[in-house]
């Protein structure tokens, strides 16, 4: 398996036509390389690929035109792949049929250790070609286009951080690490396997380090259009969780390992033209928000709370957001400011916004979408932006109170629609079903002081 630079994802903003054509391009390459084996990747609900591995042979005959079938319920289940009796999912189980996983070329990978074998992340549409309107790479597509309408090509880069164990359930590392060189030789076999692996796929890594809690290490690639930095991001998190696998460690992308322990999905986005170039500079001052970049960060700041559950989905979120240090619940932006929940970072041609608030939890493709409707309409309303420092509001702090400001602003459906908002309360109220019928070790402790 070669790793040569025709795989290479390009750094910084592309347009959905320069992508479309890249596509073009992949797709070529793979025919004349013959493929044995692809593997059809569809992001979920749940920051997980749902997964089919077709022939290579066939899948060139047909599917990279015409799609393969899937199950509807792929974007309505629940974590533990269950139906709910949800009405507002009903459309997705109804007579489970089958919705159309279309692959987009400009995806294509080859699968590490697999001579032969590649990744196609897919789009997901109905049969009679329509998108499905909740699938996460849809909901992020439209923001997309709607940003080109306005002069706007995003370029993201994102953040995950992931917490190694061993078999027996305890960190690699028995303490924090951040920034460490030494301490961290308990990771030292897996790290240099994984290094290999992500070099093998092509997948463009910028950093490596070391985080501050037990076993806990970020991986960051480097900045690229929308689309890629998200799927390129799930893709990232399966190779870790393969790689960790071999070497008989569990990778954990919680949002909380435990109290006071968080780990993010920190979202860098910078506004760029058509041609790349940077939009978010003010006129002689490199390190100040341009008017345009101004609108958008205070409609991101607007929205931020009323969109709670798309950057904290689960029960175990609100464990980071209520108990991490670097965890914001107070809406407020800075100048690179870590404290802040939105950090202005960079300076002229990287000035760029770093959104806080995602945990490791949170499904990319959503979280950056979300980002997007929300800053595109600030700059459609034409949104002042407060003082540095000031606060401007709070995300929810509990699940249930996330679950009511999503439901009944009317903010989070102007930005992504109702059947959307509609959809994912429904998941987000299973998660909360989920919890509050089961029995925990924590119940169980707490019932054994009450004797």
């Amino acid at each position: 398996m070669t790793s040569d630079a025709f795989w290479k994802r390009p750094a910084g903003p592309r347009t959905l036509a320069a992508r479309a054509e890249a596509g073009s391009r992949l797709r070529a390459e793979l025919a004349a390389r013959g493929p044995r084996r692809l593997t059809l990747l569809a992001p979920d609900p749940h920051a997980r690929f749902a997964a089919v591995d077709l022939d290579g042979d066939f899948a060139l005959g047909s599917v990279l035109d015409d799609g393969y079938g899937a199950c509807t319920y792929l974007y309505a289940w629940t974590v533990d792949r269950a139906t709910s009796t949800a009405p507002e999912l009903q459309r997705y189980y109804d007579t489970f049929s089958d919705l159309v996983l279309r692959p987009d070329a400009a995806t294509l990978l080859p699968q590490p250790g697999e001579d032969g074998s590649w990744y196609v992340v897919c789009d997901a549409v109905w049969p009679d070609g329509a998108p499905v309107p909740v699938a996460p790479r849809t909901v992020l597509r439209e923001r997309l286009a709607a940003a080109e309408e306005l002069g706007i090509v995003p370029s993201v880069g994102l953040e995950h951080e992931v917490t190694f164990y061993d078999a027996d359930g305890a960190p690699l590392t028995s303490h924090g690490i951040d920034y460490a060189l030494g301490g961290t030789e308990p990771l030292a076999p897996l790290l240099r396997d994984l290094r290999a692996t992500l070099h093998e796929a092509a997948l463009g890594v910028e950093s490596a380090r070391a985080e501050c809690h037990p076993g806990q290490y970020e991986v960051v690639l480097r900045h690229r259009d929308a689309l890629a930095a998200c799927d390129d991001a799930m893709v990232q998190q399966t190779l870790v969780r393969q790689t960790a696998a071999r070497h008989g460690v569990t990778a954990s992308y919680l949002a909380a390992e435990g109290p006071g322990q968080g780990s993010s999905c920190h979202v860098h986005l910078s506004l760029n033209d058509a041609d790349g170039r940077n939009l978010g500079p003010a006129e002689g001052d490199p390190r100040r928000p341009s008017p345009l970049l101004a609108s958008f960060l205070a409609g991101v700041l607007r929205a931020a709370g009323d969109l709670t559950p798309v950057w904290a989905p689960t029960v175990n979120s609100y464990v980071r957001l209520r108990t991490g240090d670097f965890a914001p619940t107070e809406v407020r932006w800075g100048v690179d400011d870590r404290t802040a929940s939105v950090r202005l970072a960079g300076s002229g041609p990287s000035l760029r916004l770093e959104c806080r608030f995602p945990g490791a939890d949170a499904q990319p493709h959503l979280a950056v979408a979300a980002l997007l409707a929300a800053g595109l309409s600030g700059i459609e309303d034409g949104l002042p932006l407060p003082e540095a420092g000031e606060r401007t509001g709070g995300l929810a702090t509990t699940p249930w109170q996330a679950l009511e400001r999503f439901t009944t602003s009317k903010l989070p459906a102007r930005l992504l629609g109702q059947e959307l908002v509609d959809h994912y309360a429904a998941l987000f109220q299973a998660e909360l079903d989920a919890w509050c019928d089961g029995v925990t070790d924590w119940q169980r402790r707490r019932g054994a002081l009450r004797s």
